[in-house]
């Protein structure tokens, strides 16, 4: 049965972010304006920002167990994809990565399963948390989605899963991993290898399929990290989790414009159902979509 969906002005996080690190509280802190200016730093050399322990210790615990009693509700999906997530095209040449396609293996659970009062879902809405975001983005103002099941999801990857090299939908997302796996689920990513004006088709293809390793790095992810990411120009991957103990990462989604509500195809395909909400979006020619992969077809 879906959940209320937590209240998107309940406020104050200071009981579960570590403070004394990441003083989002006190928007006039000397230290927070410069932890700002270091992620926007970061954000705009590699496309990556990393707080570590961003979580307070004796919360760790607690946001492992919350999403570990979910994923029995995790849905799967298993397709070949390319890193643009667009159809074949037999007209374009052989090495083009966007005829290489890789096994990928979805789980998720949606919002709308995630408790109010969940820790991940007190962030996500939290306004204090959004500020922060927005701030080391540069941006005036950021938004949840609309979406009610996108908009906060719980990607769960047990053993012998992994996520292929892809670029997101998004112009960036924001993350945390609440399990590590025993072994595997390693995040790797090769910095700002596309922009607006250049799709690299050629550095793109050789590290998809495996020819370049001198563009890729690799990030070590600890529960409790907090990760910016502008996965819409980093090709990126998690590779194949080893181990009895799943990687669970809370994916927080958000936007520089409000209403955004995701494709009732992909949605399906993603999460296995429908809300009302999609079935209205598809109707409405004005509706805010995520944008396309692909910058230059």
């Amino acid at each position: 049965m879906s959940l209320k969906l937590a209240d998107a002005e309940t406020g104050d996080i200071s009981d579960i972010i570590n403070t004394a690190l990441y003083p989002i509280h006190d928007s006039g802190h000397v230290q927070l304006q410069a932890l700002i200016e270091h992620a926007r730093a970061e954000l705009a050399e590699d496309g990556c920002c990393l707080l570590k322990n961003f979580l307070r210790p004796e919360v760790l615990e607690q946001a492992r167990l919350e999403g570990q009693a979910l994923s029995g509700k995790t849905f799967y999906s298993v397709r070949k994809v390319n890193a643009y997530f667009t159809e074949d095209d037999a007209s374009l040449p052989q090495d083009d990565p966007r005829r290489t396609f890789m096994e990928r293996t979805s789980g998720f659970v949606t919002r709308d399963m995630i408790a109010p009062d969940a820790i991940i879902h007190r962030l996500y809405v939290s306004p204090m948390m959004k500020r922060f975001i927005g701030a080391c983005l540069d941006e005036p103002e950021i938004f949840e989605y609309a979406d009610p099941f996108a908009g906060l999801v719980i990607n769960v990857m047990p053993e012998g899963t992994e996520q292929p090299w892809h670029f997101d939908t998004n112009e960036f997302i924001v993350s945390m991993m609440t399990q590590k796996p025993e072994a595997g689920g390693l995040f790797e990513y090769a910095p700002m290898i596309r922009s607006r004006s250049q799709e690299n088709l050629g550095a793109v293809g050789k590290v998809v399929r495996g020819e370049d390793r001198a563009q890729v790095k690799e990030l070590t992810l600890n529960p409790g990290d907090l990760q910016i990411f502008k996965g819409r120009f980093s090709v990126h991957r998690v590779t194949r989790v080893a181990g009895a103990t799943e990687r669970n990462t809370a994916i927080f989604a958000y936007s520089e414009k409000p209403g955004i509500i995701g494709r009732a195809q992909r949605t399906k395909q993603l999460y296995g159902r429908l809300s009302e909400a999609h079935l209205q979006a598809e109707t409405q020619p004005g509706a805010q979509r995520p944008v396309a992969r692909l910058i230059h077809p």
